[in-house]
């Protein structure tokens, strides 16, 4: 059988069903907090404030995305720039979240947004049914429904976000590794733009990081317990970080001589003979791990002349839990 990439991980046509040039990532995203507030924007040094405001269309701020995340390096099967809503309406606000669920859309609607720009589309395959319902579980159309209802524009930048220069710089600056600025699984449309960062790993008291202290600092960064393959105490002095799921960043990242991967998820067999030829594993969480990539999104909507102010954070970082973190 076909080992499927990262780049078809979530491809729907998959038969396994699971569900990013290095230049540097723009200092109002750099060390981002995942639990990102409402009131993110405002709290940018002041250097980052002066851009030019610019009246948009819906048309007009898909277009100016899209030539920041081009929908050439998504994958085929992807879904990237407006994929519901009419283009020539003007911009009154722009509401920003890591997917299009329901309540987002009606949570964009409610804070005086026309707009909702995601990472994840509202769907792949295209929805066979149409209801006014709480999840796409109930209708698949049930987010189509909702941004129609509530006279919100849906726009995202999945795939095409992942492999873009803004976006590599992501996961290795917010735990301060060093990119070297190559990926272990280039993209489809360019060599130098694709999933997995290799990183180097810096020396604590000239002595190689340890798996431990590495997954230790994930947890003070993104304020999760993430899932840890590997031997506590085995040095790592390189890392291959990567959002979302690993797909075939794992083995990749083993064949470049990385120690560790860092990932939103992986599969479990995978993760078991992978660790078991020795690559240490950090699984941070799907959505752990691309929450940050919100601010990416949110900066690039404010570089295309949104005002700051018009500019609407939804926190998703609630959606789950663990028992742990609950008062009995």
């Amino acid at each position: 059988m076909t080992l499927h990439g990262k780049r078809d991980e979530e491809n729907p046509k998959s038969s396994e069903n699971a569900r990013d040039d290095a230049s540097h990532l723009d200092d109002a995203t750099r060390g981002t907090d995942v639990t990102t507030e409402p009131t993110a924007l405002t709290k940018r040094p002041a250097h980052a404030m002066a851009r030019t405001v610019r009246a948009h269309t819906v048309g007009t701020l898909a277009a100016e995305l899209l030539r920041v995340f081009p929908a050439a390096d998504a994958e085929e099967w992807d879904r990237t720039g407006l994929v519901v809503g009419e283009s020539a309406l003007p911009v009154s606000r722009v509401a920003v979240a890591l997917d299009p669920t329901v309540d987002a859309i009606r949570e964009a609607s409610v804070s005086g947004a026309n707009v909702l720009v995601t990472h994840h589309p509202p769907f792949l395959s295209a929805p066979d049914s149409f209801a006014p319902e709480r999840s796409v579980a109930a209708s698949s159309g049930a987010g189509v429904w909702a941004a129609i209802q509530n006279q919100v524009a849906l726009m995202c930048f999945h795939t095409s976000l992942d492999v873009s220069p803004r976006a590599a710089r992501v996961l290795p600056g917010m735990l301060g590794l060093a990119f070297s600025g190559r990926v272990v699984e280039p993209s489809r449309s360019s060599r130098v733009r694709g999933y997995g960062q290799l990183c180097d790993v810096p020396l604590v008291d000239d002595a190689p990081e340890t798996l431990g202290r590495l997954a230790s600092r994930c947890v003070a960064v993104f304020g999760r317990p993430p899932r840890v393959w590997g031997d506590l105490s085995s040095p790592v002095r390189t890392a291959v970080t990567t959002t979302g799921s690993a797909g075939t960043v794992g083995r990749a990242a083993r064949a470049a001589g990385a120690d560790c991967l860092i990932c939103g998820e992986i599969k479990y067999h995978e993760a078991l003979d992978l660790s078991g030829a020795g690559l240490s594993i950090i699984e941070l969480g799907h959505d752990v791990s691309e929450l940050p990539l919100t601010a990416v999104l949110a900066d690039a909507v404010a570089n295309a002349g949104v005002p700051e102010r018009d500019i609407i954070m939804i926190d998703q970082s609630h959606n789950w839990t663990t028992p742990e973190a609950v008062r009995v």
